[in-house]
């Protein structure tokens, strides 16, 4: 299960969110099912952001959701609101 929650992160407060989203990352990564994660940058629009994970399923994600509360809060202001989890259809890994 793919996780991906967007921001819009004002340029004077892209080190704070880069330093926050690896303390969510970690927060993530001590709760069970977590399979990896990365903070993001949009190439193409530098205010846009991302933090994406994967999981074994939503349900793993979505109480690790509730036990990171604490460490998203501060950037809750900056999220574009949108749904987060997305299922796999189809996988490929690269060779």
């Amino acid at each position: 299960m793919l996780a991906v929650i967007r921001y819009t992160v004002p340029e004077s407060q892209s080190q704070d969110f880069a330093k926050q989203g690896q303390t969510i990352l970690d927060t993530f990564a001590g709760q069970p099912g977590f399979l990896r994660g990365r903070v993001a940058r949009s190439v193409d629009e530098p205010n846009l952001w991302a933090l994406v994970t994967e999981w074994e399923g939503a349900g793993f994600y979505r109480r690790a959701l509730s036990a990171a509360r604490m460490v998203m809060y501060p950037l809750m202001i900056l999220m574009v609101n949108e749904p987060s989890a997305y299922e796999d259809v189809h996988t490929q890994d690269g060779t």
